[in-house]
């Protein structure tokens, strides 16, 4: 048995590699941009690749690539099921709708007139989302009909940059003040304003739909639950002074009894129930419900973060560390023995 692992600097390879030397698991490293990659993989019987939603290379072909490999018959990380829908949350908002997943109220229009016409009779705010986006990035709140109606004619016109540069800044400003970041990365945020990050430039503009949820008010945190082969752990997030959003903030409770066990049972049900490998769920509070906000294959997380234990199937919390880059190899060499084992 061997894995390949697409190594970057920005992804969880490095853990991958460490696990793999550690538990003497054979192991390659591949250059998933090589135009011979399937040639490359030829004595491996998976790809792991941790792609960035943030690289215009990897949006271009990431998800083609490894779903081309998962139907040869390798297995994949992540695969079809856990990565379709990643970075889409349009396509988030029909996969959990059609389970009857309690995600918050979500809204999408294809043409100004519908858009327009549900504007008029709804109630607002609402929170407005770009299909792309993470950190906040491309969510604002609408206050009013009058605001609504200047977004659907952007939406059904000029459209929206994937990056908005100017909030780009303000957020790197902020994270700078209260010491979270350095200069260089406000500097950054200012070239940003006259030179789009490549991404934008490759994706291109956003147009031709508008997507927006309900607002749910009264969350001064929202709940990070990431699932992991079986397993799950998180963290609150605090949101950001004056605002409502938490993704991306940086304000980060530890405290594991603040958690909702109802938050952690819904992950592990939507997971299992989706079959995904890992999901990291946002979800605030409704009426004192958690519903979910979104979901992503892949999770951010402070330092910390595996020190402070996790749960188990059974929501049977687990205390100290643990390694969720080791349980995603471990996901994959069961699945790769698993198909072996088939007749």
């Amino acid at each position: 048995m061997k894995i390949a692992i697409h190594h970057s600097k920005i992804s969880f390879s490095e853990h991958w590699i460490s696990y793999c030397k550690e538990k003497n698991i054979p192991f390659k490293l591949v250059n998933c941009y090589d135009t011979d990659i399937i040639r490359q993989l030829s004595d491996c019987d998976a790809l792991m690749w941790h792609h960035y939603h943030l690289s215009g290379k990897d949006a271009l072909f990431a998800k083609q690539l490894l779903y081309s490999l998962e139907m040869s018959g390798k297995i994949v990380y992540p695969d079809f099921r856990t990565n379709w829908h990643f970075d889409d949350k349009l396509g988030q908002k029909y996969l959990l709708e059609s389970i009857n997943a309690p995600l918050v109220h979500s809204y999408a229009f294809y043409s100004k007139d519908s858009a327009s016409r549900w504007a008029d009779s709804t109630l607002f705010p609402k929170v407005f989302k770009l299909r792309r986006g993470s950190s906040s990035r491309n969510v604002r709140l609408v206050r009013s009909r009058r605001e609504a109606g200047q977004l659907i004619k952007q939406a059904f016109g000029k459209g929206f940059n994937q990056y908005p540069a100017w909030a780009g800044l303000i957020e790197r400003w902020r994270l700078y003040r209260s010491g979270q970041s350095h200069l260089k990365e406000v500097f950054d945020g200012v070239g940003r304003l006259i030179y789009p990050i490549p991404y934008s430039r490759i994706l291109g503009k956003d147009r031709g739909y508008i997507y927006f949820q309900d607002f749910v008010p009264g969350n001064t945190h929202d709940i990070r639950i990431n699932y992991v082969f079986n397993k799950c752990f998180g963290s609150r997030r605090g949101v950001r002074p004056g605002d409502f959003r938490a993704s991306g903030s940086y304000i980060v409770d530890t405290d594991m009894t603040k958690i909702p066990e109802k938050a952690i049972r819904i992950a592990f049900e939507v997971a299992s129930r989706l079959s995904l490998q890992t999901a990291a769920f946002d979800f605030v509070i409704n009426n004192g419900d958690p519903v979910i906000v979104e979901v992503s294959y892949g999770f951010a997380y402070p330092k910390y973060q595996f020190e402070l234990g996790y749960w188990d199937s059974d929501l049977t919390y687990h205390p100290g560390n643990f390694n969720p880059f080791g349980w995603i190899v471990d996901g994959v060499i069961e699945a790769v023995r698993n198909q072996k084992a088939r007749p």
